[in-house]
């Protein structure tokens, strides 16, 4: 995780991650993240999104499996890195909801990253709780989403590489 924590990041970065996980951000962000993302992608030849730009956070492409229709789907989420694995946080910017990548996983664990296999696991207990801390240290503001989405425990996925 070393060169993402939020003590690192210079004051724009900063206040960047801090902001989106404001109400009006979050709302937005929902409704046209994604897609702005995709387009920064296209438009740098894959080296990067916006959110990952302006944040300075692991900004990865996870495509995952449709839970009901089997058809691939594409989506920008941050990637916490841990070791030779990377984390992913079903926070959904707060709502009371899963994200549908959440749900896509839980139907079909195998998903690609960057253009490797990789095999999603939930995390529970104690590991949860240390690779949520982890990505609170790159973004306090996390603690906003876990506190909106009131009674659901922000889900946790650990992506392991799947060897070649």
């Amino acid at each position: 995780m070393t060169g993402y924590g939020f003590t690192e990041a210079g004051p724009v970065r900063r206040m960047v991650r801090l902001a989106v996980t404001s109400r009006p951000v979050a709302w937005l962000s929902v409704r046209y993240l994604a897609s702005i993302d995709r387009l920064a992608l296209r438009a740098s030849g894959g080296r990067g999104t916006l959110s990952g730009w302006v944040s300075g956070l692991p900004v990865v492409q996870l495509t995952t499996t449709g839970a009901r229709t089997g058809q691939p789907r594409t989506t920008p989420v941050l990637g916490v890195p841990d070791g030779d694995n990377l984390v992913v946080i079903a926070a959904n910017f707060g709502d009371r909801r899963n994200p549908s990548w959440y749900h896509n996983l839980r139907a079909h664990p195998r998903a690609t990253v960057a253009s490797r296999s990789v095999v999603a696991v939930e995390l529970t207990g104690p590991e949860r709780d240390r690779l949520f801390a982890a990505a609170v240290r790159m973004n306090p503001g996390w603690l906003r989403f876990r506190d909106r989405a009131d009674v659901r425990q922000i889900p946790v996925i650990r992506l392991t590489p799947v060897p070649d």
